[in-house]
């Protein structure tokens, strides 16, 4: 029997009863309300509705929506800080679009209390998985710019991520350190020695890569580190490397 995909009547009334309080709480109105129903569906309601009507669930908005957040971040950052040089930049933007930063914006709009998700996820156990509600804000703002295009996804996220840029910067949490190029000057001191840097692994989809890198003096291996770029793992190489033989960088 073919299975038919899910039409407004088909959702359930108390989900759709409550959409324009979040629109109101997003600050948004959808011209086309498949695209907030889609990004409140997660694949486990989805999945478990298969048999009598298919929902489509958000993880192609949330991919979409997640090339939309850095390039949003990105813009705003070489923007408004233009004094700011390339490192600390990448740090601003890793900072407020990690899976940590996704929790924080998702808290704010409560969007636990909205979710469609299958019985084993109560609205207090969806809470304790980060990544779900990561994922949601993701794929709302993938909807967001579906719907009204860039201008409005820009303002969306802006409005949310604007006051913890700010309190980073304040709370001296992100600064402009260079470990690699500290490291190489530690390194030079020693005549013979010789900084070398190696990908030893690298995990995660296309558009969500943490890699793994180890830093070697010579043979010797005295650092390793992960990030979302070859270059983010490098510098947490050097600076662990700096913090474990030469008491800096911590």
């Amino acid at each position: 029997m073919e299975v038919k995909l899910a039409r407004e009547e088909d959702y359930p009334r108390v989900f759709l009863s409550r959409l324009d309080e979040l629109e109101e709480k997003v600050g948004y109105r959808f011209r086309n309300r498949k695209y907030l129903w889609i990004a409140l569906t997660h694949s486990s309601f989805s999945n478990e509705k298969r048999s009598k009507v298919l929902y489509e669930h958000n993880e192609r908005q949330e991919f979409l929506g997640d090339s939309v957040l850095s390039l949003v971040i990105s813009r705003h950052l070489f923007s408004d800080h233009a004094t700011f040089p390339e490192g600390m930049l990448t740090k601003l933007r890793a900072a407020s679009v990690c899976a940590d930063a996704l929790y924080e914006y998702a808290s704010a709009l409560n969007l636990s209390e909205y979710m469609l998700l299958n019985h084993g996820l109560s609205e207090n156990g969806v809470k304790k998985h980060k990544n779900i509600l990561a994922d949601c804000f993701e794929a709302l703002l993938g909807g967001i710019y579906l719907d009204g295009g860039f201008d409005e996804a820009e303002r969306f996220v802006l409005r949310l991520a604007k006051d913890r840029m700010l309190a980073l910067l304040e709370g001296g949490k992100i600064r402009d350190e260079d470990y690699k190029s500290l490291l190489q000057e530690k390194v030079q001191t020693s005549p013979g020695e010789k900084v070398e840097y190696r990908l030893i692994g690298e995990k995660g989809p296309d558009h969500k890569k943490e890699f793994s890198v180890e830093v070697r003096i010579n043979s010797n291996v005295i650092g390793n580190g992960t990030g979302t770029s070859k270059r983010e793992a490098e510098q947490a190489a050097a600076k662990m490397a700096l913090a474990t033989w030469f008491g800096e960088g911590k």
